[in-house]
Order: C-alpha cells, then sequence, then structure tokens
C-alpha cells in the first residue's frame, strides 16, 4: 500500500519565522507557490502555515507570526493515502504538512493525489460528490459587485450565466487583473522588486482586492472571463475529472446536466473522495 512517504514532496520550500509578510510573498511568488510552510529560524520546528490568502485577509499585518495558520493540521509519512484524500476532503485544505517527530520532512497537496484518482478505476462520479454551494456571476454584472461577493464567498473562481441561465464563461482570481501585471507600484508594495519575476500575476489579483483597487465600475464579467469554458457531465467518473484537471492545471470545474445545465462546481478536494470511497 502506498502512503504519504512515496507522494510528498520531501524537504519543501519553507519560510521562516521571525519574518514577515513580504518575506512569503518573495518566496511564494519566485517558486510558483500559493503557500509555505513556516518554520522557526532557531531549530526548523514546524510553526504553521501561510497561504496567499491569508496575507491578503489581513493584509496591513507585516510580521509573519500574526498571519500564519498556527497548530494547522498535519500528517505523517507512513499514512495512507486514503487518510491524506480524507483530511483534504473533510478540512478542505490545501496544502497537508508531512511531520515525523515534530520535524517538517515534507508536504503533500490535492495535486499530489488528483494524480493516483486519474490512474484508479472508480465508479464514482462527479454529481456524488459536489457539497458545496455554487456562487455564480452574471455575464453583464459589474467586476467591483463580482469581486466582493467572491471575497465574501470566499470562491476563487465563478461559473458565469447569461440573462437565460445558460453557462457562458467562468472568472477566476487569475483572470481578473490580467491587464494590470506590469502595475509596478502594486509589485514594490508587495516587496519584489524584479517586475519580470514568473508567476508574480497570481499574488495581483489579491492585492487589488486587498487594497480595494477594484477596476472602473464601468467593466464588466463578460470582460474577463474565460469563455466557453472546459466543463464535465455529472455522471463522468472521478478518475475523468482528475485527468482534466491535471492537464489544465485546475482546481474546479464546472459540472453540467443531460441538457447542458449548470449542475455545480466540483472542487479538486472533492475528487479525492475517490480515494476514501466516501462521498460524504
Amino acid at each position: 500500500m502506498r502512503t504519504v512517504a512515496d507522494i510528498m514532496t520531501a524537504a519543501p520550500i519553507v519560510v521562516e519565522v521571525p519574518g514577515s509578510r513580504n518575506d512569503a510573498i518573495n518566496i511564494m511568488v519566485r517558486n510558483k507557490l500559493t503557500g509555505l510552510p513556516v518554520i522557526r529560524s532557531s531549530d526548523g520546528s514546524l510553526m504553521g502555515i501561510v497561504s496567499r490568502r491569508d496575507i491578503f485577509r489581513n493584509f496591513e499585518e507585516d510580521q509573519l507570526s500574526l498571519i500564519m495558520k498556527k497548530n494547522c493540521i498535519t500528517i505523517g509519512p507512513d499514512a495512507s493515502l486514503a487518510e491524506a484524500a480524507a483530511v483534504f476532503s473533510e478540512k478542505r485544505i490545501h496544502r497537508l504538512p508531512v511531520v515525523e517527530e515534530g520535524r517538517l520532512v515534507g508536504i503533500i497537496t490535492p495535486t499530489d493525489l488528483l494524480k493516483e484518482v486519474k490512474e484508479m478505476k472508480t465508479a464514482m462520479t462527479a454529481e456524488a460528490v459536489i457539497r458545496t454551494t455554487c456562487v455564480t456571476a452574471y455575464v453583464d454584472e459589474p467586476l467591483t459587485y463580482t469581486i466582493a461577493a467572491m471575497r465574501v464567498s470566499d470562491v476563487s473562481a465563478v461559473p458565469v450565466l447569461d440573462g437565460f441561465g445558460k453557462l457562458v464563461g467562468i472568472l477566476t482570481d487569475r483572470d481578473l487583473f490580467s491587464d494590470q501585471i506590469k502595475d509596478r507600484e502594486a509589485m514594490s508594495k508587495l516587496g519584489i522588486e524584479d517586475s519580470e519575476l514568473a508567476g508574480y500575476r497570481n499574488v495581483l489579483p489579491l492585492f487589488y482586492a486587498a487594497t480595494d483597487r477594484y477596476l472602473a465600475d464601468d467593466k464588466r464579467v463578460r470582460d474577463y472571463m474565460v469563455p466557453d469554458p472546459i466543463t464535465v457531465f455529472k455522471k463522468i467518473t472521478l478518475s475523468d475529472v482528475a485527468r482534466i484537471m491535471l492537464q489544465n492545471d485546475f482546481g474546479q470545474v464546472p459540472v453540467h446536466g443531460t441538457k447542458d445545465d449548470l449542475v455545480g462546481m466540483i472542487y479538486d478536494v472533492d475528487v479525492l473522495c475517490a480515494l476514501t470511497g466516501n462521498a460524504e
């Protein structure tokens, strides 16, 4: 039986405390990550975990120790993949530090487990594991409204519907500010001086959201959505959903019914139910 040790990223990239918000942002940007384990510089002990969302929910706070999640959920290297999948699915988290005798030895993410699901033979389907209310956007609504709704609902993507309730697009936090990625003022305030750093686009949408620098009121959802998004049929197996997510680097996919009606959104952590065998 494969264990967490078989799929984890050993010796993961970390950020240290004492440290600052900008320390974490720079490490995330340089390594194209959205979260990091936090260790104590004096002895390497795991102190918590920090994600880009943690940072931008507390954007006025500079001390990393006051931003990070303390007492974070961990798992041991000898745990089964089903145990790891259950943690992701139940807690709806996206990174899980692997700890042995109090020492950080690795980290796993839902993507690591999606690779396992992709190779499985399972009868479990997308509709069986949809467990969250689907927040949608109207194609012609102002972005000022949509961004606020996404923040309140704590979602990073929304299906976009037209006036007839037909799915016509999807809007993610990565799409929102694609025309403003050269904003050097924003980069400077994030502590990132090299504007050519690969991956820095990932933090800019949250910078604008955190500082209320929304786009002009005349900008609409249709201006930034991805039209005709990839969707999955509600009866598709979770193995196929995992394959589609991995191929396209998706963390979520809209689910449609027999008449192309929107059924909901399936997330990577939902797909991991295939490893536990429990849709609940």
